[in-house]
């Protein structure tokens, strides 16, 4: 046999190099590459086939049906809130814009409060309390209300713990007891349904009743069950003031004894007295991890909180659900007495009348009753003036007038603490708030601007304005350290295979524009978002897609299938 000559081969080879390149359907090209590692960025391309990224770095002659030029820019994978509450936003608009317009491709759902498990009961009550945002319920369990929500299209991805409030709730109501051996297992089984069907873990909120009324070996008997099935414990911890020593130490219990991972909430130090416990929480879970155990945390990058004037009252006049609590509001001598507890420094409940320090720290930002919304923006302090009231008085009489809570937020944190957080490497990011828009019902309330700004106010004041970490240990902890943390599959990094929840950002630009007196402002420098392949934002706009899919648990049946 005759072998070709050096002019036969590279006849070949020049044949071979004529062929047709390979197409994908997107490549974003000449991008600076945080792969979601924390390692150093370096400069390639990203492919994209489908929902998949098909290739990363040098990727030849290959070209895309739709080509983006990312010179100058960082690409990343997508970010994961660890706690949004957009479970309603969402159905008003899908398009989830202020999350996804700063890089967010899922929101995970499920602080205590879960939009499942529901009996026919809490179905009702669920379409009672509805504000400005109305729906049907249409799904009794935690798994049927994401097919059900998704189904109905949303930009972002979206994943849930199951709510320990909603469980117990389901089986005890408002009550202030432990349940029943009985009860205890049916509360089990509803957790075990929430995991098979793919939820997350459980989650809790201890603060605010009826979650308050769980002991602990109730929460180590139903995060048990989530632990059987590779799920983690997250908690809204039972107080984040004069407790938060003891009440960190009671996740860690529960995580020891059920045998599984556990996160605090929005990790903090509530209340002047009580911001050096930040540093001793630090050394207590660095300790634990040390131990073996997988203590991890959230924050959001803001020295003010935000939830109802429920959180400035005692648990015990809540028992019973929320027209008990209004009922006894209306009573002279109860009154009185929830006065005096809420002036008390030695209550054992998470007070934050006192960690705000005064009226003058709570502004009022969300009425259910048109007559009342033009207090929104103001203080408490301010109302109760206009009233010619004390205080206490005002936040009784607003949760009676509203018929609600009533939202507020909460200026009791130390900036400071803000970049210690930051600056912890077990730490990742969340908004504690909805996905909204700059139009329609969005404008009858006034939301903390966590809900704009959370994660680009991370990447443009803290990361490259003040340096507290490196750009590629913030993509680190926005992507691929929660995604761990949660044990999803194939997503929160850009490797071959995963799927293509992609951003594409100018870190010279990013910044959060929200403010608490304007927070409906969009973040800025945020340039282009896949979603599962598919473009969400583009040139800095939304597209109009809606890909979201349900990100399911470690637990769910379907892996199997």
């Amino acid at each position: 046999m005759r072998h070709p000559g050096k002019t036969s081969i590279a006849i070949l080879l020049l044949l071979a190099a004529c062929g047709s390149p390979q197409e994908y359907d997107v490549v974003i090209r000449g991008g600076t590459i945080y792969d979601g590692s924390g390692g150093d960025p370096f400069a390639g391309d990203i492919a994209i086939s489908g929902d998949r990224i098909a290739a990363v770095g040098d990727i030849g002659r290959a070209v895309g049906r739709t080509e983006i030029d990312a010179t100058g820019h960082a690409v990343s994978p997508g970010f994961i809130n660890m706690l949004s509450w957009a479970t309603e936003s969402l159905i008003e608009d899908g398009l989830g814009q202020s999350d996804i317009r700063q890089g967010v491709t899922l929101e995970v759902f499920g602080e205590g409060w879960s939009m499942g498990p529901l009996n026919e009961e809490m179905k009702e009550e669920t379409i009672e309390s509805q504000g400005d945002i109305r729906y049907p319920v249409e799904w009794t369990t935690l798994g049927e209300y994401l097919d059900w929500l998704t189904g109905r299209g949303v930009a972002p991805n979206v994943a849930s713990f199951v709510g320990a409030t909603t469980v117990r709730i389901h089986v005890l109501g408002y009550e202030d007891r432990a349940p029943s051996e009985a009860e205890l297992e049916e509360m089990r089984a509803l957790v075990a349904r929430a995991m098979e069907e793919g939820a997350l873990g459980i989650g809790s909120s201890l603060i605010y009743a009826p979650a308050f009324y769980a002991e602990t070996d109730e929460l180590i008997a139903l995060a048990e069950v989530a632990g059987l099935y590779g799920g983690m414990y997250i908690s809204h911890i039972r107080g984040e003031g004069s407790g938060l020593l003891e009440n960190v130490e009671e996740l860690i219990t529960i995580a020891r004894e059920a045998n599984l991972p556990a996160e605090i909430y929005h990790l903090k130090a509530s209340g002047r007295d009580n911001w050096d416990k930040l540093k001793d929480v630090i050394r207590r879970v660095e300790d634990a991890r040390d131990e073996g155990l997988r203590i991890t945390a959230d924050m959001y990058t803001y020295h003010a909180s935000s939830t109802g004037l429920n959180a400035v009252m005692p648990p015990w006049v809540q028992e019973g659900g929320f027209d008990a609590w209004v009922a006894r509001l209306k009573d002279p001598a109860i009154r009185e007495r929830v006065k005096v507890e809420m002036n008390d420094p030695a209550g054992e409940w998470d007070n934050t009348w006192l960690s705000a320090g005064s009226p003058d720290n709570i502004l009022l930002t969300g009425f259910r009753t048109d007559s009342l919304r033009y207090l929104t923006g103001r203080t408490l302090a301010d109302v109760a003036r206009m009233r010619d009231a004390g205080a206490e008085e005002t936040a009784m009489d607003l949760v009676i007038q509203d018929d609600s809570r009533v939202q507020a937020v909460f200026f009791t944190m130390f900036e400071d603490n803000i970049r210690r957080k930051i600056a912890v490497p077990w730490v990742s990011f969340c908004s504690d708030a909805g996905a909204y828009a700059t139009d329609g019902v969005f404008l009858n309330s006034q939301p903390h601007p966590r809900g704009y700004g959370s994660f680009a106010r991370l990447l443009g004041m803290y990361v490259r304005d003040e340096r507290v970490i490196p750009l590629e240990e913030a993509i680190h902890r926005l992507t691929t350290l929660p995604a761990g943390n949660l044990g999803i599959r194939e997503r929160g990094a850009l490797e071959p295979g995963f799927y293509a929840d992609v951003v594409v950002f100018d870190p010279e630009t990013i910044a959060d524009r929200a403010t608490f007196e304007k927070p409906h402002q969009y973040a800025v420098g945020v340039k282009h978002v896949w979603v599962n392949g598919e473009q969400v934002i583009a040139n800095g706009g939304p597209t109009g897609a809606k890909p979201g899919r349900v990100v399911r648990g470690p637990g769910w049946t379907g892996w199997s299938e």
